[in-house]
């Protein structure tokens, strides 16, 4: 161990000296645990951890073994800001080597391809997230950082690569698949084919050999308008699925290697919306898992899909009562032998069938205690083989450590680094679910971000509300903003209203044609409850969101202005209606506008009325409360329509809401400048509008 430990300290002298900050070792212990109670005291103002901390890039983004379990890579921030990609020996005393770094690009995405190869597509974080001039393009490298070789073209010069004499390139519209096990030099991409009005509408899946830039398609005899594809661990396609004017068609090869039109056989042909099951994985058996709705909730399980009888076997495999199923069957890599399942219900948990497996799980629990502990392995079961483990709580963005050996004697388990280096857990917020009854009796899920330190009293509250909205919007996990409105003396309260997935298709449904409604009730509801139990201040609650979430938070200073103070509303949603126009400046497709917005939202014409009344412009007499509002110039999901047309109406009334563009910015802000400008804003408005308790304006500065 002592050799070890020696041979760590080498490289992580080399890694001081290269920039590599996230990167490190700790003394091969764990951790202390996280503090039973809040620490004794709140911070000061001097001590309140700045904006950057919360929303700047983090120091390691993420980290995989390769297929051996002989090097680990990992994405981590230069001395430069940009992301690059490196690969450390656990076998050698080498020092690890950057493999790819640039001036101009941020590694994004990178898989092992083999032992000696990997390959990574890139990501500008610098310009806007709605500059429509970068294609993230692939790349593959040997893990010493020769052979670096472009494989799929950007829509811009990659200017550190240049193109070798004779080397072809895919075109920009190739995505990378799938990374078969085996050992090979070849991974599976997809080209997206587009209609004549530029939308995808294709995935025609391929073998690209990352050494040569050879090409063969897997697409013979592929069904028509296919945009989603399973592969078995030997990157063969063996399930296809197209939607077409909603109705979602399942397709099935038995015989992975037989590439004619017979082979592909449809299982499955329904509504998208209501679909009867969904296809999950596929193990190296040949057997398709699929996840059903179960129980009055519709609540998602998992199981193995019968060909016999055309439909899901009628005994599950796996529930999770009170959510969905959202994990994997988890299979090794090489053998296909079913290992275990890793599942999420209010925290992500791992059931090892592998009597080993669960022993490592067990032993890495007691060493990092009161924590979720993901393992990631080559050689499962195997004495020699190595795992990584990332780790994180909810205050904790994450570590990550090796471990090789013994589960009671380890010979190697080393921190790696933090995912965010600087973060005090101690000082961060607790984050707990809930439970709570909304005003017609259904049960809405309910996560609460609490600051750390003793309070007087009820607390002020932001109510956050999640995006989609027709996703889960919360994890027991750090999560920046939340942490962020916490570390200034905010109760956050993030309700997954009815309409929000992974709580069983009953509780999404009740959500269908309920914005401005049902939905928005749901929120207040949440205050209500909150206060009740004395967990906050209902005279000084704010609310506050992006996207859905900042068109929830316009319509609750509609529909419930006694219960908000103030609002926070960015990339929001300002019109419904627009959502349903076909512009080059929505990314919306045809398929979405046509065929599952009228379900979920209303039909453009059926509904006109209905969506007016739910429309914040439309509704902007009643909009009074103070409004902070940011768009992205460039926003494709929810174009700047949305926020122009919403400022004159509010102009037009006499009430000029506080109002910020960020130029180059989508709907999702790449730049660390625009997230730290934005979240300095609200620290502003909500300290303004929230810090006085007897419901009078409030300091302009920090809490």
């Amino acid at each position: 161990m002592a050799a070890e430990i020696g041979r760590w300290l080498v490289m992580c002298a080399w890694l001081g000296a290269t920039g590599l900050g996230g990167i490190g070792l700790a003394a091969a212990e764990a951790p202390r645990a996280a503090p039973a109670g809040p620490p004794p005291a709140t911070l000061s103002h001097a001590a309140l951890p700045a904006a950057e901390l919360f929303f700047r890039n983090p120091d390691i983004q993420t980290a995989r073994l390769s297929p051996g379990g002989r090097w680990m890579a990992a994405t981590v921030g230069m001395g430069n800001g940009r992301f690059a990609l490196a690969v450390f020996a656990l076998e050698r005393g080498t020092p690890p080597s950057v493999v790819a770094h640039f001036p101009d690009t941020d590694i994004r995405r990178f898989e092992w391809v083999n032992d000696e190869r990997l390959v990574y597509d890139t990501v500008d974080l610098e310009r806007g997230g709605g500059d429509p001039r970068f294609a993230p393009g692939l790349f593959s490298v040997r893990r010493d950082g020769s052979e670096l070789r472009q494989l799929v073209e950007m829509r811009r010069d990659f200017v550190t690569a240049g193109r070798r004499p004779g080397e072809r390139r895919l075109s920009l519209s190739h995505v990378l698949l799938k990374v078969p096990s085996g050992g090979g030099d070849e991974v599976v991409v997809g080209e997206w084919q587009v209609d004549g009005w530029g939308e995808p509408v294709t995935l025609v899946p391929k073998r690209l050999n990352v050494v040569t830039g050879h090409v063969r398609s897997l697409a013979l005899g592929m069904p028509a308008r296919v945009t989603e594809w399973l592969f078995d661990a030997q990157g063969r396609p063996r399930v296809a699925t197209a939607r077409l004017e909603g109705r979602q068609h399942v397709y099935w090869r038995a015989q992975p290697d037989a590439e004619t039109a017979e082979s592909w056989v449809e299982i499955g042909r329904f509504d998208a919306l209501r679909a009867p099951w969904t296809p999950r994985q596929v193990d190296a058996e040949g057997r398709l898992y699929v996840t059903t709705p179960d129980g009055p909730s519709g609540e998602a399980v998992l199981r193995r899909f019968d060909f016999t009888t055309g439909r899901p076997e009628p005994e599950p495999l796996v529930s999770t009562p009170g959510f969905d199923f959202a994990g994997s069957v988890l299979l090794d890599a090489e053998s296909g032998r079913f290992l275990g399942v890793r599942v999420d219900t209010d925290t992500e948990q791992t059931v090892w069938l592998d009597p080993r497996m669960k022993a490592v799980q067990e032993a890495v629990d007691r060493r990092l205690p009161g924590r979720v502990n993901r393992l990631a392995c080559h050689r499962c079961g195997e004495a020699a083989g190595a795992l990584l483990v990332a780790s994180w709580s909810d205050r904790e963005p994450g570590e990550f450590w090796l471990w090789r050996g013994d589960p009671d004697a380890p010979e190697l388990w080393l921190r790696m680094g933090q995912r965010r280096k600087g973060v005090g857990a101690p000082q961060m917020a607790a984050v707990d679910f809930h439970r709570y009854a909304a005003r017609d009796g259904r049960g809405i899920p309910l996560w609460v971000t609490t600051p750390a330190g003793p309070a007087s009293g009820p607390r002020p509250a932001v109510v956050l509300v999640h995006g989609g909205p027709w996703v889960r919007g919360g994890q027991w996990a750090w999560e920046p903003m939340a942490q962020f409105l916490a570390s200034r003396g905010y109760v956050v309260l993030a309700p997954e209203f009815r309409g929000s997935t992974g709580y069983g298709a009953a509780h999404f449904r009740a959500g269908w044609k309920q914005w401005g409604r049902a939905m928005q009730d749901d929120l207040a509801d949440a205050v209500a409850w909150a206060a009740a139990r004395q967990l906050v201040d209902p005279a000084r609650v704010c609310i506050a969101g992006a996207s859905y979430g900042g068109y929830a938070t316009l319509m609750g200073l509609v529909r419930h202005p006694e219960v908000y103070r103030c609002g926070a509303a960015w990339v929001a949603v300002a019109e419904p209606a627009l959502l349903f126009k076909s512009t080059w400046e929505s990314d919306l497709v045809d398929e979405v506008r046509l065929y599952t917005l009228p379900v979920l939202l209303g039909d453009p014409v059926t509904d006109a009325a209905s969506l007016s009344a739910v429309s914040p412009v439309a509704q902007v007499a009643q909009l009074k409360a103070p409004l902070l509002l940011a768009y992205g110039e460039r926003d494709r999901r929810v174009p700047l329509e949305h926020g122009t047309r919403l400022r004159e109406a509010l102009q037009a009334a006499g009430r000029e809401p506080e109002y910020v563009v960020y130029a180059g910015e989508g709907h999702a802000w790449r730049r660390t400048e625009t997230r730290v400008d934005f979240a300095q804003r609200l620290e502003r408005f909500l300290a303004l509008h929230l810090r006085a308790p007897d419901g009078g304006p409030g300091p302009a500065t920090r809490p």
